[in-house]
Order: C-alpha cells, then structure tokens, then sequence
C-alpha cells in the first residue's frame, strides 16, 4: 500500500516487515543484490533508511556531505537534516568514505535515530 512511502497494511516500511510473521504473506525477503565496479572515482557511499530518502534527495545528500571528511560526523549531518525537514520515520545511515592512494581500509560511521 502507498502511503506516502510503500508500507505493508498500511503500516510498516517494507524493510522493516521481513521479521513480522502476520505479514509474510505479503512480503518476500528475497534480497535485491546489484554488484558495482568501484575506482578511484568514487569517493564515498551512502546506506541509508527511508527516513532520509523520503525527505532528502540523493543529489542534495552528496551536496552536503562531500565537504565533511570525518564519515561519522556526515552521517550525523545527514540524520539530523532529515530530522529538521520532519522525516516520519526512523533514520539510519551510513556513511563510507573510500580513502585514495592511502593504503588503508575505508573508513564509516552510522547514526541512527
């Protein structure tokens, strides 16, 4: 059902409906998997929940964080952003920010509210 975003019974966000057993009849838990090549062109990657998505875009969500080098402080930025324009839903995301010609592991954060 559309409820503004895709909810189950008109209730639940559809990521979250997996585990509820009076709603598996509408809900399959089959992952959507998608493989993409990374380079050196790509400089960070955002997981985040319908609580972001549903009240920021993706383009306004790279804006605001291309910036911020520290992956935690982005994704608390991000968080609280979509907070402020009133997201009804919960807010998780994560923030992963490749490092380039450093030799290091990528660095991320989540936040969660």
């Amino acid at each position: 059902m559309w409820a503004g975003t895709w909810r189950v019974g008109g209730v639940l966000a559809v990521s979250r409906a997996f585990g509820d057993r009076h709603l598996k009849q509408y809900v399959v838990a089959d992952p959507e998997i998608q493989e993409e090549k990374i380079d050196n062109s790509l400089e960070f990657l955002i997981l985040a929940s319908d609580g972001l998505w549903d009240v920021v875009s993706n383009e306004e969500a790279v804006a605001m964080i291309k910036p911020i080098q520290d992956p935690e402080q982005a994704a608390k930025q991000l968080m609280q952003e979509a907070y402020q324009r009133g997201s009804a839903d919960n807010i998780t995301c994560v923030v992963v920010r490749f490092l380039v010609n450093q030799g290091g592991s990528s660095r991320n954060a989540s936040a969660t509210a």
